[in-house]
């Protein structure tokens, strides 16, 4: 696993002062941190932690581990949701993610390091499997934070990732089944017998006639405080080509400080993007809520900005869902969704990953179709 290169300030502070300044502010140095050490031999030791989205339950054990290994918060992030990006069963995320409208895979990450603030984002990403990764190298290897689409392909193509085709035989059934019966009106049919195939029949059980959204976030403290985090997706289900949601978004799909904590999102990228999600939940959390109440609290920001017909239900609630989850500089974790309903992925160091329930806005009612 990389070290992320932190560059070195190429101004030498020390030029110009004399000696004896020299010596002064050597000897209050040393006894500062002499003092800071004290005061953190006092403090209580917190085993590395994890959270992600529901899907993530594997993602955060590896995390977990990558940590107690040795590495950063943020590529202990990384690499927890590359097993998520390798799954093509998921269908949401990396290889095997549902296409866009034309059938075409396009990925988008991005990862945060709370130390440094430094950050790397790719969007619209065809050919690659791990969007993640590749936005790890943007950051790492870059002074830039979001590379896209063809841009996006040729840096991870320079670093030498293996270029494949990633959608799969069941995506590719799944986005000719909705190809079919998007409308009444255009030139496709449904195939006899099409819905019986065992991942189109799977993919009708669990979304019905709700167009989905899936994707993975991951956020991490090792045991030194430091937290990172990363967002990765294929996107909204058959979205229009080169439509990009809140996944790879600093500040929208996640964001990152490390003196109050981090976050990160899934569900409906848009509503998301409209109120900096991330950033809200860490904002909550500067001002002293509860990684959880700072969650519903962005949430509730969200409803306010709802406001468009056709984002609402008949009650004048949001039609769609949103999860939130993170974990504040304390090493406390939280999730919430607007719907009830929903569950998310906690690690920590000792422990086995477990599901937890996400607090909540709305009761699901039998009647909802919000998704």
């Amino acid at each position: 696993m990389k070290t992320p290169l932190i560059d070195a300030h190429p101004d030498d502070p020390s030029e110009g002062l004399s000696r004896r300044e020299l010596v002064a502010g050597a000897a209050l140095a040393t006894a500062g941190l002499a003092a800071s050490r004290v005061a953190r031999s006092a403090e209580p030791v917190v085993p590395p932690v994890a959270v992600a989205s529901a899907n993530g339950l594997e993602a955060v054990r590896r995390a977990v581990a990558a940590m107690e290994a040795g590495a950063t918060a943020v590529e202990a992030a990384v690499e927890g949701v590359a097993l998520v990006e390798d799954d093509p069963d998921d269908i949401t995320v990396g290889y095997g993610g549902l296409p866009n409208a034309e059938g075409v895979v396009q990925l988008d990450a991005c990862c945060m390091d709370g130390p440094t603030m430094r950050a790397g984002a790719v969007a619209a990403l065809e050919g690659f499997r791990h969007p993640a990764r590749v936005a790890y190298e943007v950051m790492r290897r870059t002074t830039r934070v979001m590379l896209v689409g063809d841009g996006a392909a040729a840096f991870a193509r320079s670093l030498g990732y293996p270029e494949e085709e990633l959608l799969t035989d069941k995506a590719r059934k799944i986005w000719l089944y909705w190809r079919a019966n998007i409308s009444d009106g255009d030139d496709w049919l449904t195939q006899p017998g099409e819905t019986d195939d065992p991942d189109v029949k799977a993919f009708i059980a669990k979304h019905g006639a709700v167009r989905p959204t899936g994707t993975i976030n991951l956020c991490a403290r090792d045991a030194a405080g430091n937290l990172g985090g990363t967002t990765t997706t294929s996107g909204l289900f058959f979205k229009i080509p080169g439509r990009v949601g809140d996944s790879p978004i600093i500040g929208a799909g996640l964001f990152v400080d490390n003196r109050v904590g981090a976050a990160g999102s899934t569900g409906r990228g848009e509503s998301v993007i409209q109120i900096a999600g991330a950033h809200t939940i860490v904002e909550l959390m500067r001002a002293g809520r509860s990684p959880e109440e700072a969650c519903l609290g962005a949430l509730e920001r969200m409803v306010d900005a709802t406001r468009v017909p056709y984002l609402l239900d008949g009650k004048g609630r949001p039609a769609f869902d949103v999860k939130f989850y993170a974990v504040d500089a304390a090493g406390r974790t939280g999730g919430a969704a607007m719907w009830s309903g929903a569950e998310y992925a906690v690690c920590r160091s000792g422990a086995a990953p477990a599901l937890v329930d996400c607090a909540f806005l709305y009761k699901r009612d039998r009647d909802d179709a919000s998704g």
